[in-house]
């Protein structure tokens, strides 16, 4: 598995060299407890392959989703899944923590 952020970015540079349309997601606020720190990324192609992790379990689908979105429309995306949020739970971050994303379509 490709999890180191250079492994990552390099993925994304040769899937965006390959032609593909291309999405990084990156965590760039926690709060309480969230399985991943800011900083973490997680690359998606236009196939909806995707390298690396901002939350694990269906909170990654759902970015997956919205990246596809993000690929197609050119628009970045903020992102925030909690526990307070009605649809967290739904995603699975049942953790009792907040994360917020930022997507962002590869130029």
């Amino acid at each position: 598995m490709l999890d180191r952020d250079e492994d990552i970015l390099q993925a994304a540079e040769d899937w965006k060299k390959a032609g593909r349309g291309v999405a990084l997601a990156t965590v760039v606020e926690t709060w309480g407890s969230a399985p991943r720190p800011a900083g973490s990324s997680l690359a998606i192609n236009d196939e909806g392959t995707f390298l690396g992790s901002v939350s694990g379990g269906c909170v990654e689908g759902a970015v997956v989703t919205e990246a596809l979105d993000v690929i197609s429309s050119g628009q970045p995306k903020l992102l925030e899944f909690g526990v307070a949020d009605e649809t967290a739970f739904n995603v699975g971050l049942s953790c009792g923590g907040t994360i917020r994303i930022f997507v962002e379509k590869v130029g």
